[in-house]
């Protein structure tokens, strides 16, 4: 086994510490990616495992989703700078999303402003089952600030993804009030219901979270 397959084992283990004395021993398995082309750092990413994906970050260029993902401003100025001729900021990962969704879902709100400054689309589909847009990354991570951002650039408040679900759906099942309240201040209709029939305020009632139906309710 190559330490870039076994730095991935480590990682599906929860073994930080080998993981790390790997890294330390072979910086190049920094560079590490999984069969579907996916980096060591983003899967770290993934797994929660922040400390580990800055510790890759501090060995290796970051493309322009490490760089979303991780906040690193400067380095995703430059990844935009460097887009090649026909490249596209919208580009989607190996994984099928876009640098604005991983901003979004990791919670990166400056990154988010920085990419929709150099012409991020709002409305980008991932390329996966998933159907997300970069705000139901936004409201199912809690991250207001950018889902403010979009959707004060137009990102469509109800724009369905995989399962029927609209951004007020996430924000319901978090019993988040400022995002389900931000949402509804700019459109969002509290009476769509998902694939399984249920409308926002039936998911935060199965979550209990009954300040957050009784405010949806109230708007149906």
């Amino acid at each position: 086994m190559t330490d870039f397959q076994r730095c991935f084992e480590l990682l599906k283990a929860g073994d930080g510490d080998g993981l790390r004395r790997i890294l330390e021993q072979d910086p190049g398995a920094s560079e590490a990616r999984d069969a579907m082309g996916v980096s060591l750092l983003m899967q770290c990413l993934y797994r929660g495992q922040r400390d580990l994906a800055e510790l890759i970050a501090g060995k290796k260029k970051l493309d322009i989703f490490e760089a979303a993902g991780l906040g690193r401003l400067d380095r995703l100025k430059s990844c935009i700078d460097d887009l090649p001729i026909g490249g596209s900021i919208d580009s989607a990962s190996k994984d099928g999303f876009t640098a604005l969704h991983f901003a979004c879902f990791f919670g990166q709100p400056e990154a988010a402003r920085l990419l929709l400054e150099h012409g991020a689309a709002v409305d980008v589909v991932a390329a996966n089952p998933t159907r997300v847009m970069a705000l139901h990354s936004a409201a199912l991570a809690r991250n207001l600030e950018a889902a403010r951002l979009l959707v004060e650039r137009g990102a469509p408040v109800n724009a369905r993804q995989q399962g029927g679900w609209v951004p007020i759906h996430a924000a319901a099942q978090n019993g988040d009030r400022a995002m389900v309240e931000m949402l509804l201040e700019h459109g969002a209709d509290a009476s769509l219901a998902n694939d399984a029939g249920k409308t926002a305020a039936e998911v935060a009632r199965e979550k209990g979270h009954g300040e957050i139906v009784e405010l949806l309710e109230g708007r149906t």
